[in-house]
């Protein structure tokens, strides 16, 4: 009976770390990529007005727009102009996720990320159509 447990054992263990190591593998490549999160973000557009109070938008040369919030950087005086934000990606809970999904739906316009600004720069008075 212990030959048969032993030779059970023989295989059943290598089989066991196979079938572990790719989760041990994604475990490790996924941390890094939290990392690329916060680094600067650069985009160049014309600056809109958002569908909430204190909320704009861009929409970026390559035709993503990215929703724009900030503390620090008065926007609005940049309405309707060219210029090149650059900030963080923002992270939003759950139910701001759901709240701006549905407004997004709405309004068929959907964003590609959100960014907390902390620099804008002037790059023309007009938006080029």
């Amino acid at each position: 009976m212990s030959h048969k447990i032993a030779k059970l054992a023989f295989w059943l263990i290598p089989i066991l770390c196979l079938s572990l190591c790719p989760i041990a593998l994604m475990a490790q490549g996924a941390a890094p990529e939290k990392k690329a999160d916060k680094s600067p973000q650069t985009v160049t557009g014309c600056l809109q007005k958002g569908s909430g109070a204190g909320e704009f938008s861009i929409k970026a040369d390559d035709g993503k727009t990215w929703g724009l919030h900030s503390t620090s950087v008065k926007l609005d005086q940049h309405l309707d102009h060219q210029v090149t934000v650059t900030g963080s990606l923002r992270h939003e809970s759950k139910a701001e996720e759901k709240k701006e999904g549905q407004v997004e739906n709405a309004s068929s316009k959907m964003e590609y990320a959100d960014l907390d600004v902390t620099n804008v720069k002037l790059v023309s008075e007009t938006c080029t159509k």
